[in-house]
């Protein structure tokens, strides 16, 4: 049997019903606070966004530079991918080196303190949201 529109949208489609069965339910909105966002992204002690990604970010001598900027990455993404993206990268890109922000079972070399919590929060999450999506152009 073939598949109309190939493989790939296929891959899509699985991907898909992994997001919808992978992640809390939330709504679509935008309740984020992105100053609290801002802050998450900048921080070297909580959201070490930094260490990976650079941005707009002036005060901060030192980004990382072996990730998108974050300008560049929120271009073509929605709110709803974007938080996706930060609850678990791995499941859109399983070779990601990114950890998973939201995600406290399944994971490998955790120190024992830290195991089954998460890095960042739900109502984080929507925080780092908000403020990324300040960052898209126009």
């Amino acid at each position: 049997m073939k598949f109309l529109g190939g493989p790939r949208l296929l891959q899509g489609l699985i991907v898909l019903v992994v997001f919808i069965g992978a992640l809390p339910a939330f709504s679509s909105e935008l309740t984020g606070d992105p100053q609290a966002g801002r802050s998450l992204v900048a921080s070297r002690q909580k959201g070490l966004c930094l260490l990976c990604h650079s941005g707009p970010f002036p005060e901060e001598p030192f980004q990382g530079n072996i990730a998108p900027n974050l300008s560049d990455l929120v271009a073509n993404l929605s709110a709803t991918q974007l938080r996706a993206r930060i609850m678990n990268p791995a499941i859109t890109n399983p070779q990601t080196i990114m950890p998973s922000y939201y995600q406290p079972e399944h994971l490998t070399r955790v120190s024992k303190p830290y195991q089954g919590q998460s890095i960042l929060s739900l109502k984080e999450i929507d925080d780092v949201v908000a403020y990324l999506m300040t960052l898209k152009k126009e």
